[in-house]
């Protein structure tokens, strides 16, 4: 039977058991939080990106949750710079022009700011400069696509929490803590 772990990964973790940086600092990796053996990551977090990370041992599995080919929407929590108005939601539902290409249309609305845990370190606060949050769902899995979409739009991700993925959710599962899917 085939093992799936849901973790919350925390800001600045790497989404690897092992840093093979050769910049010469070791950054923090998945060792520390999970000792289950034979798991590996389904699908990249980046670096200063929070929240679920699915891993499993099952590799068609780990293919049908990573690979954009299948469509499993992915939803995002993002706290973006300025105050987000209809116009720009409306252009990340009709898909943004990105230097890769046009983005397939996505779901976006924007959102009260959700009860998360505070972030170490925390989202640089400026009085001058409001900021929103959005809830921001796509089904393709580009590099760092949620902050390219966007700050195409005219508003630069703050914050960025991957909520869930499919059916899976990270409803409940701390930072830094996972759970098994049963």
């Amino acid at each position: 039977m085939s093992r799936l772990i849901l973790f919350n990964k925390p800001y600045g973790v790497l989404c690897q058991f092992t840093d093979r940086s050769t910049a010469g600092s070791v950054r923090p990796t998945l060792s520390p939080y999970i000792d289950v053996p034979g798991v590996y990551p389904a699908g990249r977090l980046d670096l200063d990106s929070e929240g679920l990370l699915l891993l499993t041992d099952d590799g068609r599995l780990q293919a049908r949750i990573a690979d954009p080919k299948f469509k499993l929407p992915k939803t995002y929590l993002v706290q973006v710079e300025g105050d987000i108005q209809d116009a720009a939601l409306a252009q990340l539902r009709q898909g943004v022009l990105l230097k890769d290409g046009m983005t397939r249309p996505a779901e976006a609305a924007r959102i009260v700011p959700p009860e998360l845990w505070p972030r170490d370190p925390p989202v640089r606060f400026r009085k001058s400069v409001a900021d929103s949050w959005i809830s921001l769902s796509i089904r393709e899995g580009r590099n760092r696509q949620v902050r390219r979409m966007t700050a195409a739009i005219g508003h630069p991700t703050l914050r960025l929490v991957r909520w869930r993925i499919g059916d899976w959710t990270l409803d409940g599962i701390a930072p830094g803590a996972w759970r098994e899917d049963r």
